[in-house]
């Protein structure tokens, strides 16, 4: 992913108010971030533990969108519906994110089950065991890695949709 200022990222945001996007709390290791490892950029607000924040490369700009938690529990252990990993080590969760436009000031949401904290990047790099005897782990972690920004740019597009 391109590297990115505190300005492109608050002006990135497409379903968020003028005073939301000023409010916004950046993650805490912003200034260490090492962009090359990552597919998107998510991070739950500190302030708000019911906020978080994803920003990915949509059309060559970056597009961020602010989702808020759902407070229901789940039942049984959901599959993060952007890394699809099965072997999960942390929590999936419904997130809700008002749709872009005037269709968001409607009040249209898009929901999803997402990890809590959005580790899919890591998630998807992680070497899983081997299946079977001549497994190319590297080809499905590259694979991993392209389902995952297919996945994080599909659902941007849906948010960016106006109606």
């Amino acid at each position: 992913m391109l590297s990115l200022s505190e300005k492109q990222i608050r002006s990135s945001f497409i379903n968020a108010s003028l005073r939301e996007r000023k409010a916004i709390t950046l993650p805490e290791n912003f200034d260490a971030l090492n962009w090359d490892d990552l597919d998107f950029l998510g991070w739950r607000d500190s302030k708000l533990p019911l906020v978080g924040y994803v920003v990915t490369v949509l059309d060559d700009a970056p597009v961020g969108i602010m989702f808020r938690k759902t407070e229901g529990k789940i039942r049984k252990r959901p599959q993060c519906s952007w890394c699809e990993d099965v072997d999960l080590p942390n929590d999936v969760v419904f997130f809700n994110a008002k749709q872009g436009g005037q269709a968001g000031r409607d009040g249209d949401t898009i929901g999803i089950l997402v990890c809590a904290e959005f580790e899919c990047p890591a998630n998807v790099r992680m070497m899983k065991s081997l299946p079977y005897i001549g497994f190319d782990r590297e080809a499905e972690i590259r694979r991993r890695i392209t389902v995952l920004r297919e996945h994080v740019l599909n659902f941007a597009r849906r948010v960016r949709e106006d109606g």
